[in-house]
């Protein structure tokens, strides 16, 4: 009996609702081009060899259905669910794509470590495993690939608060799934530096690495960004006062 194939499929859980700043994967950085944040990690993720196709999980709601109208121009496929329950939406895009695995990356970070992306799919691959995380990196630069399997289970098991925090449940129950945790190069072990769009100020520095650094679109690389910035320090700290609260909450594990 032949194995299954495998599909690798990039789910970005999209809505505008936010306390913080409405509409995050909305916002321009590009507002010459008009090129939102979700456009541009659209654009990116699908130049990635191993990513079969880029979807979008949209939550329910009339301010989120400019989604609808971005996936139908990207011609990529759509969901839609409740704005609580990520985690479901999430599973309802894998099984609309057919994935047999999902890469997750937030909607409102538009600087991924792309670079690691196929490397990692082949170690989750030969591995067989349930999950696979890059960890201790700059913010809004990591990903997780996550098995359809381990993504069910994870709904199923858990409770209210694993549902909109899609791996928390995998990373507190580890033991119960074959985990793969790898840590990012030194130079980008960064908590000095975020790359991550909550506020008004994350925008503004979003938007000037984009116009400094326009010419790699949309596969920036993240040196280049780091350089970028440690010779900007202005720009350094108009995220600082956001560092702490952001950093504290990352990458928890159940013992």
């Amino acid at each position: 009996m032949s194995k299954k194939i495998k599909k690798l499929v990039c789910v970005l859980a999209c809505r505008n609702g936010s306390t913080r700043l409405f509409g995050k994967p909305m916002q321009m950085l590009d507002i010459r081009k008009n090129i939102t944040i979700i456009e541009h990690l659209i654009n990116c993720l699908s130049k990635i060899e191993s990513i079969s196709e880029v979807a979008l999980a949209i939550s329910y709601g009339l301010e989120n259905k400019i989604f609808e109208k971005i996936a139908k121009n990207k011609s990529i496929q759509f969901v839609y669910g409740k704005e609580n329950d990520v985690l479901s939406r999430l599973i309802l895009c894998g099984k609309k794509t057919k994935a047999t695995d999902i890469l997750r990356i937030t909607s409102e970070s538009p600087f991924p470590y792309f670079q690691l992306i196929n490397k990692f799919w082949s170690e989750h691959l030969n591995n067989s495993a349930d999950a696979t995380f890059l960890d201790n990196i700059i913010d809004g630069c990591g990903f997780e690939i996550l098995s359809m399997n381990a993504l069910i289970k994870s709904h199923k098991k858990g409770k209210k608060n694993h549902l909109e925090h899609c791996s928390l449940y995998i990373r507190e129950n580890f033991k119960k799934f074959k985990v793969l945790k790898f840590l990012s190069p030194k130079k980008f072990n960064r908590k000095d530096i975020r790359l991550t769009v909550d506020y008004p100020e994350d925008l503004a520095v979003c938007r000037k690495i984009y116009s400094k650094l326009k010419k790699q679109a949309p596969l920036f690389k993240l040196e280049s960004i780091v350089n970028f910035l440690d010779n900007n320090l202005e720009l350094k700290k108009m995220f600082k006062p956001y560092l702490k609260d952001g950093y504290s909450s990352m990458y928890k594990w159940g013992k």
